[in-house]
């Protein structure tokens, strides 16, 4: 594609000069008291919006509590200057939640310079980045941990270097922490937004990550990520405000100081052009009025005038894009798309009838798939033929009701060993003949909060899975509605009796045999499909090495498994957190050599992302129960499936024989 310039304004359109009108910026009150007036530039500052938020919440600047501190930091040579916060907490209570005092901030190791209000903040000594009066600092470093019941629970990895693991760690929490939220909000028949009370109690508690903006990449952040709410762009440092499209910041270009855009998120509230995947025509922000039908033309300032100035600054710009997601209907999904650049703008009149302004930006060359891979999978989906490199186009024979792919474009393997697929666990004996499980009278479907509803009491007193079928936490067994249940088949607690699915792709490996993908978008806590094949008795368990490779033990998942269920705790709720020390095994052993389902071509990883939970629903034997893969975070298409096998030689992991790893993950144990 040609990116060279032309551009001709229409007979409605005009070129902008910015120039002449930089005067034009807006002088708002700067938050919390704090001048931050330090040059002949007039800052751009967003006005906070109205709504259920907390002070500061959603702030054009940075979603802070607290006091406010400027800092200073350089990339490509550039000097940039943001706002952060790391002083004393002072959030306004909400009401029926219960806060953590005292949290650090999840903030990395960056060099910060003074405070913008002249006040002084507490700071940990350490080694290096100079302040403002010349004196060295260090930021502390990154802890957050949480007493409940007894047990300390580290929010954040131990002594973690690795960014990548912080923001999946703020991530997951808030995940947890709004499964629960929408859990609750179904038992009291609320419509309340789970999402912006998590976010809200996130903030309160200071658990986010990359709390300082910066131009450019964000640590931890990854393009082809994918968000379902604005609030986790938020909390992990990607784009601060929460509801407006442009993030923007006062940044130092040599001697000059100017407002420039960082981030955009172009989610379809304007007449934006995204058909192509490497250029992006962005309208600016204002004009519209959400409660009434008045319009009235764009004007150049704020949000507009920081992305105006980046056309001439040139600085890159994180663009987030967004799309509808495919599993509900009015759900969005938000992928980030990497590093942008302005390359022209214009004044355009829109088909509303006012005068808009639209900004050309062109994705930097050398960076990975995001929303061109997005593109791809969907039209896959549409059209399966259009997949190319396919080998078989459905593994599973039709035993699925939607078809497996296999493909290879590694090497010239034509496929795996012999098995019969199975979407089904074949046990030892009759399901007849073993314990039955005891089933709900509920006359329609089971309803959250119901104690009638003996289901919903054998999960707990709460029913596992929401109305959209995300598993709300991690249990030890959860019981779903059967054959001896009265509810129809729609109920809610029946999700994994539906089988499978998503369009998976069985697909050949660098150095690891075949693994698993999907082409969908797997949201967090999304049943995935269950480990099929044949009950081996563990008393007759006698494995040769090549059904070693088949077999599915309970053995303690890892750290990270364990911590889907963080969260609820921030909320004063007993803690469900259960250690490796605490974790006990089920002798249940399932071989997948000879019989089986997609599940067996899922490989280990010591950073996985889909972790296992049993569940019972056609018989009551405990030690026995059906293994079923669960999300553990959000998972973008193409992105292999992986869950953690765990540590060959412990005590749980019984005869299995050690194997080195080859997952490539930054905390990799080596071996499993």
């Amino acid at each position: 594609m040609d990116r060279a310039s032309n551009f001709i304004p229409g007979p409605y359109q005009e070129l902008v000069d910015a120039k002449p009108i930089r005067s034009l910026a807006p002088m708002f009150p700067a938050p919390l008291g704090i001048n931050v007036n330090q040059s002949s530039t007039p800052p751009l500052v967003c006005v906070t919006p109205v709504g259920q938020f907390p002070v500061g919440f959603g702030s054009g600047i940075l979603p802070t509590f607290g006091s406010t501190t400027a800092f200073t930091t350089t990339a490509n040579g550039v000097s940039y200057t943001g706002y952060t916060n790391n002083g004393a907490i002072d959030a306004t209570p909400i009401s029926a939640y219960k806060t953590r005092p005292g949290i650090v901030s999840l903030d990395g190791d960056e060099p910060y310079s003074g405070s913008a209000s002249g006040r002084k903040s507490k700071r940990s000594s350490g080694s290096a980045a100079d302040g403002s009066n010349g004196v060295k600092f260090k930021r502390p470093k990154p802890v957050y941990k949480n007493f409940v019941a007894g047990k300390e629970l580290a929010f954040l990895p131990p002594s973690s270097s690795d960014p990548r693991e912080v923001v999946e760690a703020v991530h997951m929490t808030f995940e947890a922490l709004r499964r629960r939220h929408l859990q609750l909000d179904e038992i009291q028949e609320t419509s309340k937004r789970a999402d912006l009370k998590a976010g809200a109690i996130m903030m309160a508690s200071n658990i986010r990550a990359n709390v300082g903006k910066r131009v450019g990449l964000v640590p931890g952040v990854e393009i082809g990520d994918i968000f379902y709410f604005r609030m986790e762009l938020c909390i992990i440092g990607l784009h601060a405000p929460s509801m407006g499209g442009i993030d923007y910041m006062s940044a130092k270009f040599g001697s000059d100081e100017d407002s420039v855009a960082i981030c955009i998120v172009a989610a379809g509230g304007y007449e934006n052009v995204d058909d192509d995947t490497d250029t992006l025509v962005y309208s600016g922000s204002g004009g519209n009025s959400r409660n009434s039908e008045e319009r009235h033309d764009q004007k150049l300032e704020r949000g507009n005038l920081a992305l105006e100035r980046s056309l001439h600054r040139k600085n890159e710009i994180r663009v987030v894009r967004g799309f509808r997601d495919p599993f509900c209907l009015t759900g969005k999904i938000y992928i980030y798309d990497g590093l942008y650049k302005i390359q022209e703008s214009w004044k355009e009149r829109t088909k509303s009838g006012i005068n808009c302004f639209k900004y050309k930006l062109l994705r930097e060359p050398g960076q990975p798939d995001g929303a061109a891979l997005w593109k791809m999978t969907q039209g896959w989906i549409d059209n399966p033929a259009s997949r190319g490199r396919v080998i078989l186009p459905d593994l599973s024979s039709a035993a699925e009701a939607l078809p497996v792919c296999l493909v290879n474009e590694v090497d010239h393997e034509k496929g795996p060993g012999h098995f019969t697929y199975a979407s089904q666990v074949k046990y030892l004996r009759p399901l007849s003949s073993m314990k039955p499980l005891q089933g709900c009278g509920c006359q329609s479907v089971c309803l959250p909060g119901d104690p009638n509803c003996a289901c919903g009491q054998h999960n707990g007193g709460d029913l596992p899975y929401s109305s959209s079928g995300l598993l709300a936490c991690r249990k030890p067994i959860i019981y779903e509605c059967g054959d001896a249940c009265h509810c129809t088949t729609n109920c809610r607690n029946r999700v994994t009796q539906k089988g499978v699915r998503f369009h998976f792709e069985v697909f050949r490996t660098a150095n690891r045999g075949w693994g698993l993908r999907c082409w969908d978008p797997i949201r967090a806590g999304a049943f995935i499909c269950e480990y099929t094949g044949e009950v081996i008795d563990e008393l007759k368990v006698n494995l040769d090495d090549s059904e070693d490779d088949y077999i599915f033990q309970t053995v303690c998942p890892g750290e990270k498994t364990l911590k889907f269920n963080f969260g609820p705790e921030l909320i004063g709720e007993e803690s469900t957190y259960v250690s490796a020390d605490e974790f006990e095994p089920l002798p249940i052993k399932i071989s997948a050599k000879k019989m089986g389902n997609v599940s067996r071509f899922m490989n280990h990883s010591c950073s996985p992302n889909v972790f296992w939970q049993p569940v019972q629903h056609d018989h009551g034997d405990d030690s026995h129960p059906h293994i079923m893969f669960f999300a553990l975070k959000h998972i973008p298409p193409m992105t292999e499936l992986t869950f953690d096998y765990g540590v060959a030689g412990s005590e749980s992991s019984g005869s299995r024989r050690t194997k080195n790893c080859f997952c490539g993950s930054s905390n990799c144990r080596g071996v499993f």
